[in-house]
């Protein structure tokens, strides 16, 4: 039986040493070296979507893959592909390192520079390992590409333009069709979710900033079990501490609400900073909220040619949301689509706001009318973005199982 092997190394020279001695081995089918992390997070997902069988027994990571460093990329690739073992390469050789590669999820480690021995021992008992984990699963098991849940991240392409209310109706729609749903403010500075759902909660994201290992208890006692079945992980009340939650808090954090929940809606507000960042390339969809006007949609294709340069989620892989849609306004979403290179959402918001302006001034925004048109189009992307149980329910009229309609008017807009 054949090894199949996928590399995952950021530094040319190293790409080819390795390619040459993977090339080597007896009974190995290495793939083309994958340069970044994103790229290796990518094709895994789109392997794993086919079939358990068609993920690689072996992946090696090399210490200068990038822009996820290789442990924390170890530790996704681990918790999102259990039946893929993982091998580090590294010129660190340490008692320290081995010890933290083995909990972050390796199977393995080999030194720099490569030696044919070492390479060819590791990558067989990582197969091994492999091979004895999907006979375990049996044939033909479904291997999900998370721990748990789906993660959607929702970022602004300015400020005011709707991104915590549509983050918050997301969660709900998820909830009231049944699903486990947490709801993360990760806007550090300024993050309005608990104003928007009437919540006074003294710990937030922040305390979860010195854990090196964030167990079920310790991210149980961080989160507020909100009335609407969502579970609440909020922003600061202090904007400076935000400066505390590095993204190696935030990939841990959303690492830990995916193997717990089966919806994690991410608020990344408007401003873009390591952290939130991070959400964002950990995410299955990535949302991005903008009005139908030229400064806006200016923001926004800033937005999406930042996080290219960054590495962190390309244009084709983005939704782009139009709040405050109207027929006569200029621009329309076919134009932003062309002019951000994204994906604009089928459904757009409409600019309607006498009845939202009620819950929002009241914080009780999980109190907004069913038969608002804004809850009707953001439940009806929900079930676009595959978040919600009944689908049919929520493209329908904005309430699904389990879900109340409250008082209100007619018509209303995301602000």
């Amino acid at each position: 039986m054949s090894t199949r092997i996928l590399p995952a190394v950021g530094d040319a020279d190293a790409a080819r040493a390795v390619s040459g001695l993977l090339g080597q081995l007896p009974d190995a089918e290495p793939a083309a070296p994958l340069g970044d992390s994103t790229s290796l997070l990518d094709t895994l997902a789109r392997l794993a979507a086919e079939s358990l069988d068609e993920l690689p027994e072996v992946v090696l990571v090399h210490e200068r893959i990038g822009p996820v460093p290789a442990l924390e990329l170890i530790r996704e690739v681990a918790l999102r592909f259990p039946a893929v073992g993982v091998v580090l390469v590294t010129a660190d050789t340490s008692p320290g390192l081995y010890s933290a590669a083995m909990d972050s999820g390796a199977r393995g480690l080999v030194g720099l520079p490569l030696s044919y021995e070492e390479l060819a021992q590791r990558v067989q008992a990582a197969s091994g390992w492999s091979v004895g984990v999907r006979r375990h699963l049996g044939a033909g098991a479904e291997l999900h590409t998370g721990p748990g849940g789906t993660v959607v991240t929702v970022s602004g392409a300015k400020g005011g333009v709707g991104t915590t209310v549509t983050a918050v109706q997301l969660a709900l729609a998820a909830a009231a069709s049944g699903h486990t749903v947490a709801l993360a403010d990760l806007d550090l500075q300024s993050g309005d979710v608990a104003s928007y759902l009437d919540v006074q909660f003294r710990r937030s994201v922040v305390d979860l900033a010195t854990i090196q290992d964030i167990s079920p208890r310790v991210l149980q006692d961080a989160l507020y079990n909100h009335e609407s079945g969502v579970a609440l992980l909020l922003a600061p009340a202090d904007g400076e501490r935000g400066e505390d939650v590095t993204d190696r808090v935030v990939r841990q954090t959303v690492s830990a609400l995916r193997h717990r929940y089966e919806v994690v809606v991410v608020d990344c507000g408007t401003y873009m900073n390591s952290a939130n960042a991070a959400a964002v390339e950990m995410a299955d969809r990535t949302v991005l909220v903008t009005t139908p006007d030229v400064i806006t949609v200016r923001a926004a294709k800033r937005m999406v040619r930042l996080w290219d340069r960054l590495q962190v989620r390309k244009a084709e892989e983005t939704i782009t949301l139009v709040n405050r849609h109207t027929r006569h306004t200029e621009i329309q979403p076919a134009l932003i689509e062309k002019i951000t290179a994204t994906k604009v959402a089928r459904i757009a918001v409409p600019a309607n706001f006498k009845e939202l302006q009620a819950v929002v001034d009241a914080g009780r925004l999980q109190d907004l009318d069913a038969k608002s048109t804004v809850k009707q189009a953001l439940w009806g992307l929900a079930a676009d973005l595959g978040l919600v149980k009944n689908a049919q329910a929520a493209v329908r009229g904005g309430r699904l199982k389990g879900e109340r309609g409250a008082s209100g008017g007619r018509r209303a807009r995301a602000k």
